[in-house]
């Protein structure tokens, strides 16, 4: 039986633009989208909209880097996430910027009527001031030790171990991430929004059933606790919107980063006729709102954001949805074992689909991590969608085209098996609806054990060889077919491009309240094959290209900019450390390209009668042959490291952005191959 049509907005945190989408963010938005799909697919309608997060400090400091401006950085970025997200099948209406003209006109609305209802306050702080940089510090730009928790290396506004929230300079042994000089007080203007006033509000919301049962519970711990004041505002120089009537004062980028959802659909709404801003978006609205966000990210959205709302006169979410970090192979993803996955990285090896059946048979609605753990990964894979699903069409439709000209049974036959499965589409309705994804698999992949049973039991390829019995091959073929496209209904927000291929040669859209109408009958298309297995190869492959990137990255990324990025890889280290490093003149005596290698070039290098080897990251920056000749600076005690191309025997220094512009250490003149380097 049909729904009456529900009116949802759906969004998922946003990315920060200044970095590559990653697997870590891919399970959030693989995670939404199968929920729009599946609510699209129910007749619903169903918006999504995302944007990228672009202003901030770190925004500022990588454009400065680079030598372009802020604005053509977020740019380049957005179109990089846009075409990641588009091959992955991510649907979303609009894919938009937070640096927009929508965002500004929201952000300084809500500001004042913040303000107006007596909600800002404005007081002198004293503030973090880096005195090398002569620049006030973000928070996400001081790291130091929790003082709740004492947790080390955590940043400036929250504790990723206990998730608690506190200013910069209440943190123990701050540092800053541009100089590594520990921040002076210097005492600035600032703006305040005043939390604590919403107390009472905050606690009946976040029991109202809006969020998990495991956040709700957290959020009481920090309600109990008390709220403080947040601090909404920086001073000049920052990446973003300078607040109303102040003079080098902005809005901090978590004010504005959650209004980009308004700003996302209300551009939206004014490019598409019939969606109207205010039905969605006023306070009393009776349409449904959701936001899609990890759980780093809590205390944003069920705290600050729904209070500006209802301040400003605008409805509240109707649910937060949050999910787990991503673990692989059990363990935090890591550059040097090559499992620190871009979203690029992996699309250049495998079917993004396999990625998005993967999560969504471990995805439930609680707040768990989820692991990839790649061999698994590649057993369910293999086993269920290909192994089962794609099984029961390719064993079946050949016999369809070859023996019956693609024509199927006219007569209904196995109806109370194929009743079955379209009566468990309730059921995995209700599990797509809860965010139960992993139950749906299972009851998908149980219906698709009887399908096949049914298929092995009835042996049509025996069947075929005999004139007899060659009617009972249709028919078994025709019911095979009919739980198929059932099947691949239920799968349709999971694996989008497999239902596509598989509609063509059913000659039929699938729908959720079209699955009862069955295709006795009717006639179907050449069957090809819907998806290929994996080989663990391509999973190798796939880790090499990681760590290839790493090393690639290690010697030629800036200090700065590694602490910029928000999964920093190096820590600091002592004189002793330091002393331990072997640096050597270097001839290098033969250069060559890597074959299937991105970035790296094969050096041979000369220490005055020892030769090594060492695979370097420099290929875009020189051509093999300008470098023959040339004296560098190598790392010569560096342990051997086995890559997919060889054995790579220590590291030579280079310097510099990126890109064309990397430049090898040249030595003093007069320098010999050999010569240590003091």
């Amino acid at each position: 039986m049909a729904q009456s049509q529900r009116k949802i907005l759906v969004t998922s945190a946003l990315p920060y633009a200044n970095g590559s989408i990653h697997l870590g963010h891919m399970l959030e938005h693989i995670q939404t989208d199968i929920w729009v799909r599946f609510q699209k697919l129910r007749g619903h309608l169903c918006t999504a909209v995302c944007a990228d997060d672009a202003h901030g400090t770190a925004i500022m400091i990588k454009a400065e880097q680079n030598g372009i401006t802020s604005e053509e950085l977020i740019e380049g970025v957005r179109q990089e996430h846009m075409a990641d997200f588009n091959d992955f099948m991510i649907g979303y209406d609009n894919y938009y910027s937070t640096h927009s003209p929508e965002n500004r006109a929201f952000s300084e609305e809500i500001y004042k009527a913040c303000r107006d209802n007596g909600k800002i306050a404005v007081r002198s702080i004293t503030q973090a001031y880096d005195p090398e940089k002569k620049m006030f510090l973000a928070d996400r730009f001081i790291k130091g030790t929790c003082p709740k928790c004492k947790a080390e290396d955590q940043y400036g506004d929250n504790c990723e171990v206990c998730s608690a929230t506190y200013t910069p300079m209440e943190m123990i042994n701050p540092r800053s991430v541009y100089s590594g000089a520990t921040p002076i007080e210097k005492e600035s203007e600032h703006y305040f929004f005043k939390l604590p006033e919403f107390q009472e509000f905050l606690q009946k919301w976040t029991r109202s059933g809006t969020l998990q049962d495991q956040v709700a519970n957290k959020l009481a711990e920090w309600l109990d606790s008390g709220l403080q004041e947040w601090d909404i505002s920086r001073d000049a120089p920052y990446f973003g919107f300078e607040i109303p009537d102040t003079e080098g004062k902005y809005f901090y980028v978590w004010l504005d980063a959650p209004i980009g959802y308004m700003a996302s659909f209300k551009n939206l709404c004014d490019r598409t006729e019939g969606l109207d801003f205010d039905e969605y978006w006023k306070k009393g609205s009776e349409t449904e709102l959701y936001h899609f966000i990890g759980k780093d990210i809590i205390n944003f959205h069920a705290l600050f954001w729904p209070a500006m709302l209802d301040c400003a006169g605008y409805r509240t979410p109707t649910a937060v949805n949050a999910h787990g970090y991503v673990t692989v192979d059990g363990e935090k993803m890591s550059k040097s074992r090559g499992t620190f996955i871009k979203a690029r990285t992996y699309l250049n090896h495998l079917d993004p689909q396999y990625l998005r059946y993967y999560f969504a048979a471990k995805l439930n609605s609680r707040v768990d991590d989820i692991d990839l753990n790649l061999t698994d990964f590649v057993q369910r894979v293999n086993s269920d969608v290909v192994g089962k699903v794609v099984n029961i069409a390719s064993r079946t439709a050949s016999f369809i085209n070859k023996k019956f000209d693609g024509q199927l049974l006219g007569t209904p036959a196995q109806e109370a098996m194929i009743n079955e499965f379209i009566a468990a589409g309730d059921t995995i309705a209700e599990y797509y609806e809860t965010r139960e994804y992993g139950r749906a698999m299972r009851e998908i992949m149980r219906l698709a054990d009887i399908a096949n049973t049914y298929i092995a039991d009835e042996e049509p390829w025996v069947k075929a060889k005999n004139e007899e019995t060659l009617p009972q091959v249709q028919e078994i073929c025709t019911v095979s077919l009919n739980l198929f496209a059932i099947l691949a209904t239920y799968l349709k927000p999971v694996l989008p491009n497999l239902v596509a291929d598989a509609e063509a040669f059913l000659n039929k859209e699938l729908t959720w309240d079209n699955r009862s109408e069955l295709l006795f009958g009717q006639s179907v298309n050449t069957f090809k094959p819907l998806m290929a297995r994996i080989d663990a190869k391509q999973i190798e492959a796939m880790i090499e290209e990681g760590k290839e990137e790493a090393a690639a990255q290690a010697p030629t990324t800036p200090a700065v900019e590694t602490e910029l990025s928000k999964d920093p890889i190096a820590a600091e280290i002592n004189f002793d450390d330091f002393a331990k490093v072997d640096l050597r003149i270097a001839l290098i005596a033969k250069a060559e390209h890597v074959e299937k290698a991105n970035k790296l070039l094969k050096l041979t290098l000369d220490l005055g009668g020892e030769t090594r080897t060492v695979f370097s990251g420099i290929k875009s920056a020189y051509k093999p042959e300008d470098l023959e000749g040339k004296l560098t600076v190598m790392v010569a005690n560096l342990a051997p490291r086995k890559m997919k191309f060889g054995l790579s025997e220590g590291m030579v220094l280079a310097a510099g952005p990126g890109g064309e512009e990397i430049y090898l250490l040249e030595p003093h003149a007069g320098a010999k191959p050999g010569q240590r380097v003091m």
